[in-house]
């Protein structure tokens, strides 16, 4: 095999960078995750049997690596609000946008550890349900129905709280709180 590890530090090394920063808030872990991920590059170059793939490898590997610092730092995931905002802002105003995102972060803080865990790796970390359910331990089925569950969760709350309503596309354009001393929003 022709690549070494020089030419891929080389070729991904500040992409890579830019890909965990818009992940993981803190620069300086997001450079300790970069080390790592070149660590495990270098250990593990001979096992990359098509040298074609090797974009897709090493993005696994960086994925991985950034999932493995947030199970590893369970207060960062504790606490979601440094997380970017996800939420599509194009199509409603700042405002409301920004309010019901907000909402959401302080919501998905109070659910259960496991579907919290598993809204962050699919929702915010891109994870597929396959990769999740490897990285967790349980089967297909068990981690789509834990998706389920919290996203169901996440909505009867959301819902619970606050009247939303939606354009014709199911963009939210305007909301109102039910109760004023709602604790999420």
């Amino acid at each position: 095999m022709d690549i070494d590890t020089k030419g891929i530090w080389e070729e991904f090394s500040i992409p890579l960078k830019q890909f965990i920063a818009k992940r993981v808030q803190n620069k300086y872990d997001a450079e300790d995750i970069l080390q790592d991920i070149f660590c495990k590059i270098h250990d593990h170059i001979e096992t990359l049997k098509d040298e074609s793939k090797i974009h897709a490898w090493v993005y696994q590997i960086t994925r991985n690596a950034i999932i493995d610092y947030y199970r590893t730092n369970k207060s960062v995931t504790a606490e979601l609000t440094d997380l970017p905002d996800t939420v599509n802002t194009d199509f409603i105003g700042d405002d409301v946008s920004r309010e019901v995102a907000d909402c959401l972060k302080t919501i998905l803080n109070h659910l259960p550890e496991k579907y919290r865990e598993a809204i962050v790796l699919t929702e915010f970390e891109n994870l597929t349900q396959r990769d999740l359910a490897q990285r967790l331990g349980l089967s297909l089925s068990g981690a789509k129905s834990r998706v389920q569950r919290a996203r169901a969760k996440l909505k009867e709350i959301l819902l619970g709280c606050c009247h939303l309503e939606f354009d014709r596309l199911g963009n939210i354009t305007d909301y109102k709180r039910k109760h004023l001393t709602c604790k999420y929003c």
